[in-house]
């Protein structure tokens, strides 16, 4: 589910897409990774901050949500569904039901002291510089900068590469709010135009327009209904290939189910109308396409997916006939086919086929047949993740137990050298290509910011390009991996973050974060968030649980489908761990995680109450017996399995998140985020649950409902709802854990 992102999620990134459309890099957090926090003398900065002198602000009384006598039938069992109702996110009486929510929520959260200073606090140290990963195009880079507390990221163009950047495009001034971002771009080859898209609200829905680099003014062109795709020009830059779906119906744009995608081209100067259809599968609603043109111009890639499923299709078009048949060269979904270049007809894969943790192989489309595919680099004991050629070698990332680690070899597979990074973190970027000599890559770690370097291939060193300047001192905290055992033996990795010295007492408030889903690895990364959170003498831990990438393939398959209660007992292991080497107790431990996480909060909330102190699902499937029936939520069952399958409705009613809260229980202190234009995992599922949980609570620990107006499932947030948003999740975290803040 994120993300930011795209993150990624259900219909996350995948590793080894085949786009090269380039990410926009945001200064929010992936929904699908966690961020860090930042503090250093909220007691100092105000006095009503020392221990013992906070008042505490009760409970708000609950909104009446009203209950209907609906019972579905699954496969002979019934299930009441008395809330409905919310599933309307149009009605009047769910606007209300949403007002009388937020009313009652920020009333509870403007009681709290401390809040104000927390955003305060935030506000200051969010204002850094920050820059994306450059990339080349035409002779000329271009590269996103965020002068700190923009809401957007600005895009830039400089050449050379030490020149003052010149403003080619400014998102904070496509919409008053702040709320339209620059979801994706593609520059042609000649440098000279770049296709980009915009979300508006948080959507997920884009909208493509053309600019000229020289003048930075846009063309004529526009494309609408584009949703999870980039675009990919031409050789000779007369246009581009993107998918789109067809104009939903009007009021269903953001609850519409999503199947039929198409993919087109797209000519310079052409009306949208006049896009000739390259491919669509009518006999497959659920099969999704994305296209991508060779560096050398001479082929369409077409990658073909199946909902979420990592397993794929790849089909070609050879672009240098006129009116060329599409031809279907891998077409079982039996692994997954990560397109990285090709030499003439000799087209380079990283493939899980019969190598669960990755491996790159070679096909000659002269000769397909897979007797004649040829090894190149093996399965190694990391996991790869991805793979490009630059400088005639293949720079490999991997991970090694959730960590990156880059690699060097030659086009015949023989090993040149190990990129030495800067500790250990996460390393993303190393894009370009096949004759390009030098590339970036950014680097990041719990407690190290965003640091963007160069690589220069020939030498195998890396320089910094930009670093940015936080005002923290990073040498007051330290990380470290443990590893604990799971409830049927396996192996679970952990990160860890705290300021050194803090004593194991049992006493330290502790934020648990995890996804485990979809394939998406959770690696170490920086956030202000979290940073606030740290200095404030909390502890941030993170478990890679089964269901992600993390250990490739077989570690993903592990935590999917009727697997899926591993994920749960991965995490609530990782909590009974925390307590039991006394980093944290019950009371001073909080959960968090967004959409698919945001299921994982739930579910281990409603199956272990008793272990929490406070919990903070985000954007989270909450109904799984109804997320297939919004938008491209069916495309999540290649994870989940279906509700419409007999076997699989067993698994999935069984830790359904919604369904599994029982009235006369005492339920940790809960504040539920989601937001109205969520068009990923639409906002009725956080709903129905808050309704239910509120219905159900015997104790008197709060639990709310923080719905964002304009805003969607993460990508694209503006900086200021950012800020707002961390300023009550982390006074939440204050209020119920007790948090001492340290002088």
């Amino acid at each position: 589910m994120d993300p930011e992102d795209l993150s990624m999620n259900p219909v996350p990134e995948k590793s080894g897409t085949i786009m090269k459309t380039r990410s926009i890099p945001s200064n929010f957090s992936d929904p699908s990774a966690s961020g860090p926090i930042l503090f250093t003398a909220l007691c100092i900065l105000c006095p009503w901050l020392v221990p013992g002198a906070v008042a505490q602000p009760s409970p708000p009384p609950y909104p009446p949500t009203r209950e209907t006598n609906q019972i579905d039938d699954y496969h002979g069992t019934k299930i009441p569904d008395p809330y409905h109702w919310l599933e309307d996110d149009n009605s009047a009486e769910t606007k209300a039901w949403v007002e009388a929510q937020n009313k009652g929520t920020f009333g509870y959260l403007e009681q709290i002291p401390e809040r104000q200073a927390i955003k305060e606090r935030l506000t200051r140290l969010w204002n850094f510089e920050r820059y994306g990963v450059p990339f080349k195009e035409g002779g000329r880079y271009f590269l996103t900068r965020n002068d700190g507390l923009q809401n957007q990221s600005v895009l830039y163009t400089l050449d050379p590469l030490g020149a003052t950047p010149r403003l080619l495009l400014d998102p904070n001034k496509l919409s008053a709010d702040g709320t339209a971002a620059l979801s994706g771009m593609a520059v042609s080859d000649d440098g000279n135009l770049i296709a980009y898209g915009v979300a508006t609200a948080g959507s997920d829905w884009q909208e493509w327009k053309v600019r000229d680099v020289f003048r930075a003014e846009d063309l004529s062109d526009q494309i609408k209904w584009v949703k999870f795709s980039g675009a990919s020009w031409t050789k000779d830059g007369k246009g581009f290939f993107y998918s789109r779906y067809d104009e939903p119906k009007p009021g269903q744009q953001l609850k519409g189910v999503n199947y039929f995608q198409k993919l087109y081209f797209h000519r310079l100067g052409a009306p949208q109308s006049e896009d000739p259809l390259i491919y669509e599968r009518p006999d497959h609603k659920d099969w999704g396409f994305g296209g991508q043109v060779t560096d050398d111009g001479n082929y369409l890639i077409i990658s073909v997916s199946q909902g979420t499923d990592t397993r794929n299709r790849v089909f070609y078009r050879d672009l240098q006939v006129p009116d060329s048949k599409v031809v279907e060269l891998l077409n079982d979904f039996d692994a997954e086919y990560g397109f990285i270049d090709n030499d003439g007809p000799r087209f380079w894969f990283h493939t899980d086929l019969k190598a669960p943790r990755g491996r790159i192989i070679t096909i000659d489309i002269g000769k397909p047949e897979r007797s004649n595919w040829r090894e190149v680099i093996p399965q190694a004991e990391e996991t790869l993740r991805s793979a490009n050629v630059l400088n005639d070698q293949f720079v490999v990332s991997y991970l090694k137990d959730a960590h990156s680690q880059v690699k060097v070899f030659s086009r015949d597979g023989r090993f040149i050298r190990e990129v030495d990074l800067p500790g250990i973190g996460s390393a993303a970027g190393f894009g370009g290509k096949r004759a390009d000599t030098e590339t970036f890559y950014t680097f990041t770690s719990f407690t190290t910011p965003g640091t963007v370097y160069r690589y220069d291939l020939k030498s195998g060193k890396s320089s910094v390009f930009r670093k940015p300047k936080v005002d923290f001192d990073p040498a007051q905290f330290e990380t470290r991996q443990v590893f604990y055992h799971s409830k049927d033996g396996t192996r679970i990795p952990m990160f860890i973050t705290q300021k050194k010295g803090v004593a194991l007492d049992g006493k330290t408030p502790t934020l648990l974060y995890g996804y485990g889903g979809f394939n998406i690895s959770i690696t170490p990364s920086f956030s202000v968030p979290t940073l606030v959170w740290l200095q404030m003498g909390a502890a941030y831990a993170v478990a890679n649980l089964r269901g992600g990438g993390e250990y490739g393939e077989g570690w993903h398959q592990a935590g999917m489908k009727l697997k899926k209660q591993n994920v749960f007992d991965d995490f609530i292991g990782a909590a009974e761990w925390l307590i039991a080497n006394k980093y944290t107790s019950t009371p001073k431990l909080a959960i968090s995680g967004r959409s698919n996480g945001g299921l994982l909060v739930g579910a281990c909330l409603a199956q272990r109450p008793d272990l929490f102190g406070a919990a903070l699902p985000a954007v989270g499937v909450m109904d799984m017996l109804h997320f297939h029936r919004f938008t491209i939520g069916w495309a999540w069952t290649s994870d989940y399995g279906s509700p419409d399958d007999p076997e699989e409705f067993k698994a999935i009613y069984a830790y359904s998140p919604l369904h599994n809260l029982n009235p006369g229980r005492e339920y940790p202190a809960t504040l539920i985020m989601t937001a109205d234009h969520d068009d990923r995992v639409v906002p009725a599922h956080s709903f129905k649950f808050a309704a239910r949980l509120q219905q159900c609570q015997a104790g008197d620990r709060p639990d709310l409902i923080r719905i964002e107006t304009r805003a969607g499932h993460g990508a694209g947030k503006p900086t200021a709802k950012q800020i707002e948003e961390s300023s009550d999740e982390l006074a939440f975290l204050v209020r119920e854990l007790k948090l001492k803040i340290e002088p």
